[in-house]
């Protein structure tokens, strides 16, 4: 795990600012700094190490391969390198990282096969010396970051945008369209930024560009395109039966789990007491008996707290477990941090337990493997029964009768859909056969940014809940759940892996029947039944409490009031005219009186803290 930054720039002292630049993703990478720039071209790489795999020499980066024609600066881990290596007969290294076979088969194999072949997380610079062209690559789910533009006429490149803001001349310029987007999810989607002419490379995107490196030429495609593959798997979904399911899902999260466990440092697991975290574990107890290191965090709030139900699972597994109870001030004492972790405006609460597991797990480890992904896969959210029994209830309904309800509902909100605010573009107005999607939409957010938000939308294949399912693993999980899970991470220099991305477990998931993960009654049905060959049932068989805190009580109370009271009434954000100042104090108002929007309140606190903290007092004073 690393951080990534470059340009392309002839004409400024480029060893002094890929150094600046690079100094900015120091968490990223504490154990060692590397450079590369080439005189001709302008073109610059810099890199960060946090070492994992070859801690020795040979695994530094920027790396040449061994003809000399490409030079790579990348972030992630390759998890198949033993695949990798057979499909390269004689092939003979220096070194044992996954960096090295990875440089070695883009040469050999080629750019789009070696892509094709490789299991991994990953966000890549590559520049071809023989062909004079950059290439930025990024994994197929978004697990690590890629951020691109242009400042001030120079294309750079970096693994957040704090790096990027170090270069000569970036202006900082607020995305209006981004800041609304923002508001209505709590996190700005890709290809978006906060700042003008900066975007993040999406999820299986890949960008090029050829000498002279003109705007012109830039070409940016996607080698792997999630709703592609599901539209490709579910033409041949799986038909065996439910305990095959759960067979081929226990091999394929198996083999995933055995390729994530390779590592030089010392390597551990989250286990939260949920179903996905505990499979990933249970799996990882299986396959290393007695070694171990799981991690978990507890909270005096009895209706957030899990501790007790991961320390029967660790128990059960036979793990070397740790776990911490934090107070409410551990988690407070967070939230000035948090502009400077994530970069630009986030505003998912669960960013604070998150920062502060991760900051327990390195205390041990320096590798942790996660269960994220089982919601989104297995139907893990309770909102997808919710919606499906609302299309029970109104199926039969004239389709007619359905679209004018639509037009309605679209009308009433001025044309802007009702969007869930845990950040899910909920597939009821498909159902439904709204305009858009339709749930929960919160009255203040058009009078915030004086004009309507963008929002997601897209044709999906399969049946609601596989739509439903799918559009958050488009969108949710790649701009919401890994963005808060690398950068807490990254925060404390702490690698997190995600076994439930590994290509073949993601596609196997979107090719089963909707009734093999939620028959009416139960969800996450066949990772549960995987689950309790490892865990019994009555260990893990209760409601799901999440990983949140109490927001609304908190902003209700003691010095988080105080604290949001004051960034409220004193909004630099609105007075400088982003948002709109007369409805940021309405909020308040309401809220301290009736209780209402905490999420929205929390959303504008966020922005209002990274525009304070991050905006006007980084480079852009």
């Amino acid at each position: 795990m690393c951080g990534i930054a470059g340009f392309i720039n002839g004409d400024i002292d480029r060893a002094g600012v890929l150094k600046s630049m690079t100094d900015a993703l120091a968490h990223r990478g504490p154990d060692a700094e590397g450079f590369w720039l080439d005189d001709k071209s302008g073109v610059s790489l810099g890199h960060r190490r946090l070492s994992i795999r070859d801690l020795s020499e040979s695994g530094a980066q920027p790396m040449i391969s061994a003809s000399g024609r490409f030079v790579i600066a990348y972030n992630g881990e390759v998890y198949n390198v033993e695949d990798l290596k057979a499909k390269m007969p004689g092939l003979k290294l220096k070194g044992s990282s996954d960096t090295e076979v990875l440089l070695e088969a883009f040469e050999r194999l080629g750019v789009e096969k070696t892509l094709e072949a490789v299991k991994g997380m990953f966000a890549i610079a590559l520049y071809d010396r023989w062909e004079r062209s950059l290439m930025l690559m990024r994994d197929r789910i978004g697990e690590k970051p890629l951020y691109f533009g242009r400042v001030n006429g120079s294309c750079v490149f970096a693994s957040e945008l704090s790096a990027i803001t170090r270069f000569p001349g970036f202006e900082g310029r607020i995305n209006r369209a981004a800041l609304s987007a923002y508001m209505l999810y709590g996190y700005i989607p890709a290809p978006q930024t906060i700042y003008e002419e900066i975007y993040k490379l999406k999820p299986g995107g890949i960008f090029r560009v050829k000498e002279p490196f003109a705007v012109q030429d830039v070409k940016i495609g996607r080698y792997y395109n999630i709703k592609k593959v599901a539209q490709r798997v579910l033409e041949q979904p799986f038909t065996g039966s439910f305990e095959e399911a759960a067979d081929e899902l226990q091999r394929l999260l198996t083999e995933a789990v055995k390729g994530q466990l390779a590592s030089d440092v010392p390597l551990g697991a989250y286990l939260s007491g949920g179903i996905d975290s505990a499979t990933v574990v249970g799996i990882m107890s299986r396959l290393r008996p007695g070694d171990v290191k799981t991690f978990s965090i507890g909270f005096d709030d009895k209706k957030y707290d899990e501790a007790p139900e991961a320390e029967a699972i660790a128990k059960h597994l036979g793990t070397d477990h740790t776990q911490q109870y934090v107070t409410e001030k551990d988690l407070k004492d967070v939230i000035p941090r948090i502009s400077s972790i994530y970069g630009e405006p986030y505003a998912d609460s669960s960013q604070i337990p998150t920062y502060l597991v991760s900051a327990l797990a390195k205390s041990k480890v320096t590798v942790c493997l996660s269960g994220d992904a089982g919601d989104e896969l297995f139907c893990g959210y309770r909102t997808y029964p919710q919606i499906l029994g609302l299309w029970d209830k109104i199926k039969d309904l004239p389709k007619q009768l359905r679209r004018t309800a639509g037009d309605m509902a679209v009308g009433i909100t001025g044309g802007i859909p009702k969007v869930y605010r845990a950040g899910m573009c909920l597939k009821a107005g498909n159902i439904l056969e709204f305009k858009e999607a339709v749930d929960h939409y919160d009255p203040y957010i058009d009078q915030l940014t004086d004009g309507p938000a963008s929002v997601y939308r897209a044709d999906l294949p399969g049946d609601e809940l596989q739509q439903m399912m799918l559009d958050d693993l488009m969108r949710y999980h790649p701009e919401d759940i890994l963005v808060k899970v690398d950068r807490a991470g990254m925060a404390v220099s702490l690698e997190n892996r995600i076994p439930m991305l590994d290509k073949d477990v993601v596609e196997f998931a979107l090719s089963l029947p909707s009734k093999y993960k939620y028959d009416g009654s139960i969800t996450k049905k066949v990772l549960k039944e995987v689950l309790y060959r490892y865990v019994p049932k009555e260990l893990t068989d209760r409601p799901k409490k999440g990983f949140a805190v109490p927001l609304e009580r908190w902003l209700k109370e003691g010095d988080t009031k105080e604290w949001a009271a004051e960034m409220m009434d004193n909004c630099k954000a609105a007075s400088d005219g982003l948002i709109n100042k007369k409805t940021v104090q309405k909020m308040w108002a309401d809220f301290v009186k009736q209780g209402r929007s905490p999420r929205l309140i929390w959303n504008v606190l966020m922005l209002e803290q990274w525009y304070r903290d991050i905006h006007l007092g980084g480079n852009n004073k």
